[in-house]
């Protein structure tokens, strides 16, 4: 794993991981972020993220990675979840076909709080649970070809494809907004140094800063 000072970095990005719960989404953030995984975790409740750096095209990205419940009694949180997110993982359990089933409900919610640019990747988790597999790789694969969105499998548990999935996400979010500001100039997604996220309402809101550098605003 990379390792960069906490405010190194030239873009931040604000990504969420959604989908059912129980899918492993707490423990692809711990181990993307930490190198951690822990079998006995328990469910989320509430809202939490971590953030790290890598390397890009020479360009240090910071993804504000967001994990929340995957349980309906606390989908009052979304709205305020989805602000500003550029990017997201969705996540489901290749042993519990019902996650994967409600891939395209959490797809749709995504698309309605967000913008059209949003890069998503479509995350069969547990992959080292293939004798008791569910979901077919191929079908989960067209339903990615169908809908636009990227997809691969993962395994938090053996730390299979979880850089590269993140990796590969916050690299087409970069490379997507660069590419966007170069045909349209400034662009608001684009968080450089000295610019602050604000997620949330005026009382409840989490802010990224980066201190602002000689040539910032």
């Amino acid at each position: 794993m990379g390792s960069f000072a906490d405010d190194d970095y030239d873009y931040l990005y604000k990504v969420v991981l959604i989908g059912d719960s129980g899918v492993g989404k707490s423990n692809l953030l711990s181990r993307f972020s930490k190198n951690e995984f822990s079998l006995d975790s328990k469910s989320t409740i509430g809202v939490e993220f971590a953030t790290r750096s890598i390397e890009v095209d020479g360009k240090i990205i910071k993804g504000q990675i967001w994990d929340t419940a995957g349980q309906e009694r606390y989908r009052a949180i979304t709205s305020a979840y989805y602000r500003g997110t550029v990017g997201a993982l969705i996540v489901y359990d290749i042993t519990r076909k019902v996650t994967f089933e409600n891939v395209e409900r959490w797809l749709r919610e995504l698309r309605d709080h967000t913008e059209q640019t949003i890069v998503v990747m479509l995350t069969g988790n547990k992959a080292d649970l293939g004798h008791l597999r569910a979901v077919p790789t191929d079908e989960a694969k067209a339903f990615s070809e169908r809908e636009g969105v990227f997809f691969m499998e993962t395994s938090a548990l053996e730390a299979l494809n979880v850089e590269k999935a993140f990796t590969e996400l916050l690299s087409q979010i970069y490379r997507g907004m660069s590419r966007k500001a170069l045909g349209m100039g400034n662009d608001p997604a684009l968080v450089p140094k000295g610019e602050m996220i604000n997620i949330g309402s005026k009382d409840d809101h989490v802010s990224a800063v980066k201190k602002a550098g000689c040539c910032s605003k």
